[in-house]
């Protein structure tokens, strides 16, 4: 039996994608949904906020083939339980939870069984296989969903849950020392934040990035230099992270490379990369290393360190009926840090 807080309206607001495509030509429309019923294992959440991600914008503009019809994106969302399925204590009735991109694995492939369900092969996630958090309600497996650090407002939570995961399993990827130099190519939401964890453990940390908002915003959080998205920063570096999802860049930021550093690129999509020279860009043990989403221990792992070293979250509400044009924004990189619907 379902339990639930009273007056859970019949119908919400919710935006789909209809027909992906550039976000000019408005991929997403605004409909009216019955509020989910949620399944044995599910709380249902009422939205206080959801995060705007590039993923969302790579699904509306077809870079990522929709998981279904008219699918609801966002997989950054804060807010209340408001009903529990079966198996699910009445008790998390009120609890303020997050729900992020992962929303469930197998449990019992070789991937899960060796604590690597991020590359499970029948791994499913918000807002791309099941509706996601441009909505006013949604349903997530409780088993999937986090308890949330004190201290932040719900617009600063949001971009925690996805942006702040992957920037954190993208440092993991990176394998940067103790005390090291990182390079920063991109700098929107996720760069933002894993900037900060990564000069909390006291990284030097330089940033390329094309847009002068986010080198000023670079710099005003503590990075040691800021500079364009291409050009060589002011040392050699020890590890990198590639946000952008500029395939151009990767030789650079080989090339920036001292030896046996690794670049790690953090998105789920990327542009065409160049031919690589193996003398500049490979040679003397340089790595490139992809991230593929991320397990929920790397989602405890960076609240808790979110917790322990409050981030400066820098975030750009957005109604949640200004939905299309926060991707519209953010495409023409007129976001500053987080873009964030706010219900």
């Amino acid at each position: 039996m379902t339990t639930h807080s009273p007056e859970i309206p019949a119908t919400m607001r919710a935006w789909v994608v209809s027909v992906p495509g550039p976000v000019v030509t408005d991929p997403l429309r605004l409909v009216e949904r019955p509020v989910p019923t949620p399944e044995p294992g599910e709380l249902l959440v009422r939205a206080e906020v959801c995060g705007v991600c590039r993923t969302d914008l790579h699904l509306a503009e077809g870079d990522l083939a929709p998981h279904g019809n008219a699918v609801v994106p966002g997989h950054e969302v804060v807010g209340r339980v408001v009903a529990v399925g079966d198996g699910v204590p009445a008790s998390r009735v009120g609890d303020r939870v997050g729900i992020a991109w992962l929303r469930s694995t197998c449990g019992t492939c070789a991937a899960c069984s060796r604590g690597a369900e991020n590359l499970c092969r029948d791994s499913r996630y918000t807002g791309w296989d099941a509706n996601g958090g441009y909505a006013e309600y949604a349903a997530v497996p409780a088993a999937y969903a986090y308890d949330l650090p004190d201290g932040y407002s719900a617009s600063e939570l949001a971009p925690l849950l996805c942006a702040g995961i992957i920037g954190f399993r993208a440092l993991r990827r990176a394998e940067l020392p103790a005390g090291g130099r990182l390079g920063i190519y991109g700098f929107g939401a996720s760069a933002h934040l894993a900037a900060q964890v990564a000069m909390a453990d006291g990284a030097t940390v330089h940033v390329m990035t094309r847009a002068p908002a986010a080198r000023e915003l670079a710099l005003a959080l503590g990075a040691a230099s800021a500079q364009g998205a291409a050009d060589p920063p002011p040392e050699p570096l020890d590890a990198a992270i590639l946000f952008a999802p500029a395939g151009e860049l990767v030789p650079a930021a080989l090339e920036a490379l001292d030896d046996a550093g690794t670049l790690a690129i953090a998105g789920i999509h990327l542009s065409d990369i160049p031919a690589l020279n193996y003398q500049r860009h490979l040679f003397r043990e340089r790595q490139v290393r992809s991230v593929t989403a991320n397990t929920r221990q790397d989602g405890r792992d960076f609240l808790v360190a979110a917790g322990r070293h409050r981030l400066e979250v820098t975030t750009t509400p957005y109604a949640f009926e200004d939905a299309d044009v926060a991707l519209q924004d953010l495409a023409a990189d007129r976001v500053n840090g987080a873009a964030v619907l706010v219900m």
